[in-house]
């Protein structure tokens, strides 16, 4: 029974020895191996692999992957006139050399990110000083990354190599600060306002001109129609009189009896006129008293 005990605790150290000496790299890991404190390998290649258990050989892993890193930093910068602005940006960029890099940044990724965002600001600061805001929002802004960026390149490829590699720079907003912005705001809206009260005052003047020269045609239109009516009518007129006389000529006794149907017609119009009239010596009459009735023939 003990020897069973003894070969079950023996497989068991065995175990834990061996899965203290085997390690996997993943294929977006570098897997650096410290034997006392030292960097004894940097693993590349994703895979199994063996080292002496600890205390004597330890490892680490560091991220190969592109990163990114984003301003967080929202203090304003001077342009070349001293104007201060607000800048947004980021960085894409990866560790290439992991032993550089633990020996003079950090064993992290977060201890390269801080130190690479002082550098950053600093050569953004240094480039904007040189540029004015028409620059920083014109097609110079390209130019202006890529300074920044060998500016950048150039630090951290110094003396002391940090074991990275920045592969882009990119501003993704350039603002003034909160009071100009404000400033700027009101004049702009000064502008447009000047603009849209110059495009009514414009509107109004030619509407009121439109306007008056269709008063102007709808008059000469109503009084050369109105003209042409009368001219009409007065020709309509000229041969009804002309029809008239034709036929009255040849009856004058009925044109005498048309002439007082008609007079009738008129006066009783509407049911409540009313004429007080003598009806044996007016004149009007004389037809309803058979005086002026049209002879038969």
């Amino acid at each position: 029974m003990n020897r069973v005990g003894f070969i079950l605790s023996s497989l068991l150290v065995l175990l834990a020895l061996a899965s203290s000496m085997l390690f996997v790299v993943d294929q977006r890991q570098f897997g650096v191996v410290y034997a006392l404190g030292q960097i004894k390998e940097v693993i590349t290649e994703p895979g199994l692999n063996v080292k002496l258990p600890p205390p004597f050989q330890n490892v680490s892993y560091i991220d190969k992957r592109l990163l990114t890193l984003d301003s967080v930093d929202t203090e304003p910068m001077l342009t070349a006139e001293k104007q201060r602005v607000v800048i947004d940006w980021y960085i894409r960029w990866r560790i290439s050399d992991p032993s550089e890099y633990i020996r003079n940044v950090g064993l992290n990724e977060a201890a390269g990110a801080s130190q690479l965002n002082r550098v950053v600001r600093n050569a953004f600061q240094e480039e904007i000083n040189k540029r004015t805001v028409r620059e920083l929002l014109s097609a110079k802004r390209e130019a202006l990354m890529a300074d920044v960026k060998d500016e950048v390149l150039k630090a951290v490829r110094g003396e002391k190599p940090w074991g990275i590699d920045v592969v882009d720079v990119r501003i993704t907003r350039v603002d003034y600060v909160e009071s100009i912005t404000e400033s700027v705001y009101r004049r702009m809206e000064a502008e447009r306002k000047r603009v849209a009260n110059e495009l009514r005052s414009t509107g109004a003047a030619e509407g009121e001109k439109i306007r008056a020269d269709a008063d102007r045609q709808r008059e000469v239109t109503v009084a050369n129609a109105y003209r042409d009516a009368q001219k009409i009518k007065g020709q309509g007129d000229a041969q009804a009189a002309a029809v008239y006389a034709e036929a009255f000529g040849r009856d004058p006794q009925f044109a005498q009896f048309y002439r007082s149907l008609e007079a009738y017609k008129a006066s009783f119009a509407n049911k409540s006129d009313v004429m007080v009239l003598d009806p044996n010596g007016s004149e009007f009459f004389k037809v309803f008293r058979g005086q002026g009735a049209p002879a038969r023939k």
